[in-house]
C-alpha cells in the first residue's frame, strides 16, 4: 500500500529541515517533487521555514527564463498540460552567511 499525502508531507517536511540543517552557509538546497498538490508542495516549504531565520527563498523562476507559465512568486510549479512534462516543483533554498 502507498503512503497518502498526509504521510508524504511529514516525510519531505523531515527530509527538507535536515536538508536545510545540514547545508553549508551560502550552500542552496532544491527541494523538488513531482506533484501540483499544495501540501506535498509549497506548503511543506512554508511550514519548515516558520521560525527559521536562517534561509533565504531564492526565486527559482529566474533559471528557467525560457519557460513560460511558471506562475507567481518564487517556486516554479511545472504543469503536464502545459508544460508537456510531469507536475515538478522547485523551490530554491539558501542557508544566510
Amino acid at each position: 500500500m502507498r503512503p497518502g499525502v498526509p504521510a508524504l508531507g511529514a516525510l519531505q517536511r523531515r527530509l527538507l529541515a535536515s536538508a536545510l540543517d545540514a547545508v553549508r552557509p551560502g550552500g542552496v538546497v532544491a527541494y523538488v517533487t513531482c506533484s501540483p498538490h499544495l501540501a506535498e508542495t509549497g506548503v511543506v516549504v512554508a511550514d519548515v521555514l516558520k521560525g527559521r531565520d536562517d534561509i533565504e527563498t531564492l526565486d527559482a523562476r529566474a533559471y528557467l527564463p525560457e519557460v513560460g507559465g511558471l506562475g507567481v512568486g518564487s517556486y516554479v510549479q511545472l504543469l503536464p498540460h502545459r508544460h508537456n512534462t510531469h507536475a515538478i516543483f522547485l523551490a530554491l533554498l539558501q542557508k544566510r552567511f
